[in-house]
């Protein structure tokens, strides 16, 4: 069954709610621009003069402040009509573009092959009101909620480019051949859609050493590995794929990075071929997205990638007094949870957490949960995902809460997936995305970094509790240095986190705990700062008949000076044994 696009049981109620909020917003608007008035960013403050900038603040803190006392007595009418109706509205808003033809929301993979790629990203964006956006260093919602959408479709809607290795080492492949999809033509989504055709001389047989190639929809490029098994003194200089380096006329080679991608120079069983990229990784499937609080700002988000995610789900939590043991206090904003995928959406829902302190009190924080269909295996079985989708209590001294809340986060998605799961379907993937406030390598974090929560769900960044994999990469940036040169720009960005020296200016370290100083990093190990947004990935939930492996694992630096997090990309690959699949 469809989910229904409008939040509310019927036209009628919608509109009295849309009356409720036009009263409303004036007086919520002229708050906002009286706040941001006192609150430029640092690039704001580079750009205008003082004199200037006291005579905006004089005149606007007096008209917008007579403004806002004006529109006062509506809004408080507003609100008494607002106010009731939120307790018949469902937690999320749905939009769904109508697909020119069916074939284009399924992902024909499994059908074909019996395997397929499947795409993740994960980003916040602190789409605030502008007001609040700009205690972060950012302001401007309205256009950088644009700017973003613009930005990832950009990224998004590029061919994939997939790199494979020459060499006589170990090293093998940026992205596995075994993860190469279906070998005939197909509109569908994932790794296969919208793909550029390899070139001819790519038909032909491989050369010795390098990996089997077949006939895909993915632009191959094959370069040269230096990287041997002997040992070195000098820390190696594994590959970073870098998709900015392939947009260049006749530039087919590859960035070194600066320290090691894999320990000891050689690639582990369990580690992840790892990107850091000035653009959106190519043919996202599903998009998760964090503090996408302001309304007008998620609608302009949702009209930019309309054009590739055909199902969005916005406007995502309460607002308002909610019934007992659900939200602890009154919601002015909602969760900022946002969901994008190019998947039909067959199941959604919303939990807030009941407890909260401070100014997270103010948001409905909680998970997100869909189930999403993604086509049909060999026997016209259909095929689904699970994606979850959840933002965690930012104080940092609440780590009990943070706590209680990653299991909540795990009851609810068993108890989601226990509720929807069907006889008749195979689940192909299960993931769990999101800003969970805490990293693996803070003193301070040490409760969280023990949470069952990794038990079940697998994180392809981490080596063990309070431990990194040696090729991580912070993602919480300084907000006071936004708009510094080294990380305005996507390139820029790009440089400065393939530098040990210099990312240490601009991601955030390590938090001690109770303020004690502690050394980092140890001895002979990288400089990685705090990495607070995840992408886990759980196979004891999915089918048995698939078998999941990581292709590559993003650190994307596109939305520099639009945002103070680093997106996350994931792509999985996903094998069905055809055995199995045959039943």
């Amino acid at each position: 069954m469809a989910l229904q696009e409008s939040p509310f049981p019927n036209d009628f109620v919608a509109g009295l709610h849309a009356v409720g909020w036009a009263f409303i917003f004036p007086c919520f608007w002229f708050l906002d621009c009286l706040i941001a008035v006192w609150k430029p960013t640092t690039l704001e403050q580079k750009k205008q003069d003082c004199f200037l900038f006291g005579l905006k603040v004089f005149f606007g803190t007096i008209i917008f402040f007579i403004l806002f006392l004006t529109a006062a007595p509506f809004a408080l009418l507003g609100f008494l009509l607002w106010a009731p109706l939120q307790a018949c509205r469902r937690p999320f808003c749905y939009h769904r573009t109508t697909p020119s033809s069916p074939e284009v929301e399924i992902h024909r993979g499994f059908e074909l092959v019996g395997k397929a790629s499947f795409s993740f990203a994960t980003a916040n964006l602190c789409l605030l009101p502008d007001s609040l956006a700009r205690f972060n260093n950012l302001g401007h919602t309205q256009h950088r909620a644009t700017t973003v959408g613009q930005r990832i479709v950009q990224g998004v809607s590029r061919p994939h480019i997939r790199i494979f290795v020459d060499s006589p080492s170990s090293c093998g492949t940026l992205s596995p051949s075994s993860s190469i999809l279906p070998t005939v033509n197909s509109a569908t989504y994932g790794a296969t859609e919208r793909q550029a055709q390899p070139p001819a001389s790519h038909d032909s047989d491989t050369a010795k050493g390098q990996a089997s190639i077949p006939k895909s929809h993915s632009r191959v490029v094959c370069v040269p590995c230096d990287d041997t098994e002997q040992p070195s003194t000098e820390s190696p200089s594994p590959l970073y794929n870098s998709n900015e380096n392939f947009n260049q006329q006749g530039r087919t080679g590859h960035r070194s990075a600066p320290r090691a991608l894999f320990s000891q120079g050689l690639r582990q069983q369990d580690d992840a071929p790892v990107e850091v990229s000035s653009l959106f990784p190519a043919n996202v499937d599903i998009l998760c997205l964090q503090e996408v609080f302001d309304k007008r700002a998620a609608w302009k988000l949702t009209q930019a990638l309309r054009p590739l995610f055909g199902h969005i789900l916005y406007d995502v939590g309460v607002y308002a007094c909610q019934p007992p043991c659900t939200c602890s206090s009154f919601k002015f904003i909602n969760s900022g949870l946002f969901l994008a995928s190019r998947f039909p959406v067959l199941e959604a829902q919303y939990h807030c957490f009941p407890s909260s302190s401070g100014e997270d009190a103010l948001a409905s924080k909680g998970l997100l949960s869909a189930k999403v269909l993604i086509g049909k295996n060999k026997k016209q079985k259909k095929l689904v995902g699970y994606v979850n989708c959840t933002h965690l209590h930012a104080p940092e001294d609440d780590a009990e809460m943070r706590c209680d809340q990653m299991n909540m986060v795990t009851k609810w998605i068993s108890d989601f997936q226990a509720a929807n799961r069907q006889p008749d379907e195979d689940v192909v993937f299960d993931v769990l995305c999101g800003d969970l406030n805490f990293d693996n390598c803070s003193p301070n974090d040490t409760l969280e970094q023990n949470q069952c929560l990794f038990n079940e769900y697998r994180d392809p960044c981490r080596a063990g509790p309070g431990k990194e994999k040696p090729w991580v990469i912070g993602t919480l940036l300084e907000q006071p240095k936004l708009y510094e040169d080294d990380v305005n720009t996507p390139e820029n960005l790009q440089r400065t986190l393939e530098t040990e020296e210099l990312r240490k200016h601009y991601i955030s370290p390590p938090v001690p705990e109770d303020g004690h100083p502690f050394d980092y990093p140890e001895p002979g190990q990288p400089w990685i700062g705090r990495r607070i947004d995840y992408i886990l990935y759980r196979e004891s939930s999915i089918s048995k008949q698939c078998g999941t492996e990581i292709e590559e694992v993003t650190f994307i630096t596109q939305l520099a000076g639009l945002a103070d997090h680093i997106p996350v990309g994931l792509r999985l690959n996903v094998t069905m044994d055809s055995d199995c699949a045959d039943e």
